[in-house]
């Protein structure tokens, strides 16, 4: 199999999870939001937050997804990379108020990782070739 067709796997696996992820997130929050890693969910009006965490993530599913389906190789790769960020924001997110560790590095740390291994892939499979020195043209006497 040709790295590009992997890096598309691949690819296509990080839009589908992270799109059904949020998708969760805004229609049952409830459900959802133990597997997230913090210990304790908000309560009262504070749910709204967890809505707001499935836009995001679906959103940044559908850059991702559009990238991928124009043909944006180099943009697409660019775009894991940065939205790696999102998810090494939740693995530190759910450290820091004293979360499940096990959550934090097994699920939005290696995701993050993952996608940055994606991104830097892409990026590789898309770098432009060197061009060829020059060679002087031969000299007739």
């Amino acid at each position: 199999m040709s790295l590009k067709k992997i890096n598309t796997v691949l690819a296509a696996a990080f839009i589908l999870f992270i799109l059904w992820f949020g998708t969760e997130f805004i229609l049952r929050p409830e459900t959802v939001a133990p597997g997230f890693g913090l210990p304790g969910r908000p309560s009262g009006d504070g749910g709204g937050f967890l809505v707001i965490k499935g836009i995001r993530d679906v959103v940044l599913a559908l850059v991702l997804g559009v990238l991928l389906v124009t043909g944006h190789r180099r943009a697409l790769g660019w775009a894991l990379l940065v939205e790696a960020l999102a998810a090494y924001g939740d693995m530190a997110t759910v450290l820091a108020h004293h979360g499940s560790m096990a959550t934090a590095l097994g699920v939005h740390g290696l995701t993050a990782t993952l996608m940055v291994v994606n991104g830097l892939l892409i990026m590789r499979e898309t770098r432009k070739a060197a061009p060829a020195p020059a060679t002087p043209a031969p000299q007739l006497a």
